[in-house]
């Protein structure tokens, strides 16, 4: 049985940059961008999770969801369930979303929407209901967020969810958090 040949010192450097390739190919596709997109054709609630009730019971406030701030949640589950990932998702994720609010004859199709409900307050119920529903474990992973909300002749909430790549202490690594798309 023959052996192989010795390895000159430039085929061991060769034989090393290959594995450490490898190892830094493993990484890349455990922190692999996940995507999920879709659109829920529906009438967006207007309703936000700021709105919320409160109580006086022996001289301390209480808070408590409003009905409607209920049935807006029930809503948004009943359509996003239909759209819950295989597992939560892991480390940092952006979130893009676009509300699509049904158009008035004063406002045409396209047209940013700049009249209340505020973005970031439609953006916080709808990410405690994908917390709930597990499209990622705390909304807190939420590392990178677009938002927009604008008149439309057809309504609804269109979602993107990425998972953001890992950004290492490797030395060789010469991508930063504001170099990621």
């Amino acid at each position: 049985m023959l052996s192989p040949p010795p390895l000159s010192y430039n085929q061991t450097e060769t034989w090393r940059e290959k594995r450490s390739l490898r190892k830094k190919k493993k990484k890349r596709k455990k922190g692999k961008m996940i995507m999920l997109k879709f659109f829920m054709q529906m009438i967006p609630p207007s309703i936000t999770a700021q709105q919320k009730g409160v109580k006086v019971i022996k001289g301390k406030p209480m808070f408590f969801e409003k009905p409607a701030v209920r049935d807006a949640r029930q809503k948004l589950a009943a359509h996003l369930s239909k759209h819950i990932p295989k597992s939560p998702a892991k480390g940092a994720v952006r979130l893009i979303t676009k509300w699509l609010i049904p158009r008035t004859d004063k406002h045409f199709d396209g047209e940013w929407k700049t009249s209340r409900p505020d973005i970031d307050n439609l953006q916080k119920l709808l990410k405690d209901v994908m917390t709930d529903l597990s499209f990622w474990k705390d909304d807190s992973q939420v590392a990178s967020e677009i938002a927009e909300k604008f008149w439309s002749d057809t309504s609804g909430i269109y979602i993107e969810v990425h998972n953001l790549p890992v950004i290492g202490n490797d030395t060789n690594s010469q991508q930063s958090a504001s170099q990621v798309p």
